[in-house]
């Protein structure tokens, strides 16, 4: 996939796996997301006191973050990012309402946001590849 596909299919996608370091085997998170149709992911996190998600993403140097369709075996597409994962100034907030409104939010996500300790991340894309597989792979019709 070309920038312009990767792009499109951010766009029209909501949820992926966001992977952070951790000390025996990376932290693989579902996320919702919004992306700013340019160079940017943004995630809303709903956190605990202790939370290990806050912890795992501020001690983080780079992530990656993984969004995937597989209607059928042979239809499928994902996009691998690679980045930083920075929190967002809540002075900043009010101009992501429209990037963060695309966010996949399952009503008890909206429950824990209402009394819960909640902040914005900006994961900045350095590193993008996407995949696509549409129709019968070559040579299968051939078996």
């Amino acid at each position: 996939m070309n920038d312009g596909d990767v792009a499109a299919f951010l766009a029209n996608q909501a949820v992926g796996v966001l992977g952070l370091p951790a000390d025996s085997a990376p932290a693989l998170l579902p996320m919702s997301f919004g992306f700013d149709g340019d160079d940017a992911l943004y995630f809303t996190f709903v956190l605990g006191e202790e939370s290990t998600k806050r912890r795992l993403t501020r001690a983080a140097d780079h992530a990656q973050f993984l969004v995937y369709s597989a209607p059928s075996k042979f239809t499928w597409e994902s996009v691998q990012l690679t980045g930083t994962i920075e929190a967002v100034p809540e002075s900043e907030w009010d101009d992501l309402t429209d990037v963060l409104a695309s966010a996949w939010r399952p009503a008890t996500f909206e429950e824990a946001a209402a009394g819960g300790d909640v902040e914005v991340y900006r994961f900045r894309i350095e590193q993008r590849e996407g995949f696509k597989q549409t129709g019968l792979p070559p040579g299968f019709a051939d078996q």
